[in-house]
């Protein structure tokens, strides 16, 4: 399902908070000729109301955030009075207080103009008569506009959120949508403040990123300049965040869209909208992008850096585990007390990324790291191969393909053959090769021609019997071993695969041509 901005309409269209200084902008009031005589820095107050009010208690009738516009009739003649009435909006918490001047002050009043500056309060003084009620019906007028637009935003954001969580959609397209109407970054982060997921326009996120750590330590500080978070947790337990990074719009409704992209995003969770966590998408989206290498690493590193992946003077070392649990393989990290990535790229394939101090032994690590694996999750079958330690950043693509590589060159022949604890590109030999160039027409057309005489399916067995011996070392005993059959049975069946071959076992250079055609159909099959 998907929401166009012209369906639900653009935050653009939706008419601002008014600060003082907006207000004072107006063509209405500009033709009073207003004077800011106290209060300057204060000028982005938000205007909740405008209020005409004459009586000297008006701060008695005040809640908060009214711009109050008076003639002061009732404070001439008495000083204490225009102190006190200046107080008493300051402790009303009002936005502003705008004198017309005339018959009560014919200039700004000193008591009053010191009381405001004292109190932060922004006192403006309009020096051209000015219908009051003029600028009422103006500010008023625009203010329910905005309340109504913002009730109107807040809905067609539910709706169209909600409709992407019951139409099954992935974290990433709530993101999106919560990015096309903020028109800014958004990130949702753990409580770690350790990336999950981005939006928005990826120039813009990259130099979000790229900023991140900064950001990260004021994650818990107080909004302004755009940024705006929102708590994302239920039933009394918190577990993230999402913010909307630099949003150009008033305070208040970036807060409402904020709001309502983290109710959709706790129902997503809760509905359990993916059988992965948050951060292990994380995880798959990063290494699937390394690998791949559809995405410069260099442009990755600010990704990898905030969903905490310490990158600076580090070594890498890329694998890939087959048969192994993803969950397992990130506890095994966190008892080893080692930083690094897990994440699953295909069933049964699970990429890990070690990142290590460049003073430890990267290899000792690595074995200690699939020993461990086996050791905790009884994962006896489970193939752990790596690539050769990584320096520098750009080279952990080729790294984790070249694990990949050594991962699929095993995996056929996994259980006939005798693995390190860590499979290397030097452990693969031939097999190998013969993976690097299985999709070869040619290669493909030798495999065919030498086993002919078995690829039926009612000889998947003497095929595999071909495949151990083959594996082994042309070792008899340890093929009848594997299986399960007597010596004589397993002679009977070496004659049986000669026969349909047309080969000798016995004579190396034919054994060998078998053996590349068996590794080159396998290849071919995986």
């Amino acid at each position: 399902m998907t929401t166009t901005l012209g369906t639900l309409g653009t935050l653009d269209a939706l008419e601002p908070a008014l600060s003082v200084r907006q207000v004072l902008g107006l063509e209405r009031v500009l033709a009073g000729e207003p004077e800011v005589v106290a209060g300057a820095s204060q000028l982005d107050r938000p205007v909740r109301w405008v209020h005409v009010a004459e009586a000297a208690d008006v701060g008695v009738m005040l809640t908060g955030g009214e711009m109050v516009l008076t003639t002061g009739v009732l404070l001439a003649g008495d000083e204490g009075a225009q102190a006190e009435y200046i107080q008493s909006l300051h402790r009303a918490e009002a936005s502003a207080v705008v004198l017309g001047l005339g018959r009560a002050f014919p200039a700004p009043p000193d008591v009053m103009r010191r009381a405001a500056e004292r109190c932060g309060l922004p006192m403006v003084v309009l020096h051209r008569p000015f219908p009051f009620a003029e600028l009422t019906e103006e500010v008023q007028s625009r203010l329910v506009r905005r309340k109504f637009a913002a009730v109107s935003l807040s809905e067609a954001v539910r709706t169209a959120l909600t409709g992407l969580i019951t139409g099954g959609a992935p974290l990433q397209s709530l993101l999106d949508e919560v990015a096309a109407h903020s028109a800014c970054p958004v990130v949702v982060t753990n409580l770690a403040h350790r990336v999950l997921a981005t939006a928005g326009e990826r120039s813009a996120v990259d130099d979000v990123l790229r900023d991140w750590e900064r950001i990260a330590r004021q994650a818990g500080g107080s909004e302004g300049d755009g940024w705006i978070r929102a708590e994302l947790g239920g039933r009394g337990e918190r577990w993230g965040q999402i913010m909307l990074c630099g949003y150009r719009g008033d305070t208040a409704t970036g807060r409402l869209l904020a709001d309502r992209a983290a109710e959709a995003l706790v129902l997503h969770r809760m509905l359990g909208g993916s059988a992965h966590t948050w951060e292990e998408q994380s995880a798959q989206s990063l290494l699937t992008d390394l690998a791949s290498g559809v995405v410069p690493a260099r442009q990755l590193l600010p990704r990898a850096r905030a969903a905490g992946l310490p990158v600076n003077r580090r070594t890498f070392v890329p694998m890939v585990v087959r048969d192994g649990d993803t969950a397992q393989l990130d506890r095994v990290l966190r008892l080893l007390g080692l930083s690094g990535l897990v994440a699953e790229l295909a069933e049964g394939v699970t990429a890990v990324l070690l990142s290590l101090p460049r003073d430890q032994d990267a290899d000792a690590l690595a074995a200690h790291f699939a020993s461990r694996l086996r050791t905790e999750s009884g994962a006896l079958k489970a193939v752990v191969a790596a690539a050769g330690q990584r320096t520098v950043w750009d080279d952990v693509p080729a790294g984790l393909r070249e694990a990949q590589h050594v991962a699929d060159a095993v995996a056929d022949s996994s259980d006939a053959l005798d693995l390190p604890a860590v499979v290397r590109l030097k452990d693969v030999h031939l097999r190998g090769l013969i993976r690097l160039l299985r999709d070869d027409p040619q290669v493909q057309s030798f495999a065919e021609r030498e086993l002919d005489g078995l690829l039926c399916a009612a000889d998947e067995d003497l095929l595999a019997v071909l495949r151990t011996y083959l594996a082994t070392g042309r070792n008899k005993s340890r093929t009848a071993q594997l299986h399960h059959v007597s010596r004589p049975a397993l002679y009977r069946r070496l004659e049986a695969i000669e026969g349909r071959l047309g080969v000798d076992l016995d004579d190396f250079e034919q054994a060998a041509s078998v053996h590349i055609a068996l590794l080159a159909h396998d290849a071919q099959q995986g």
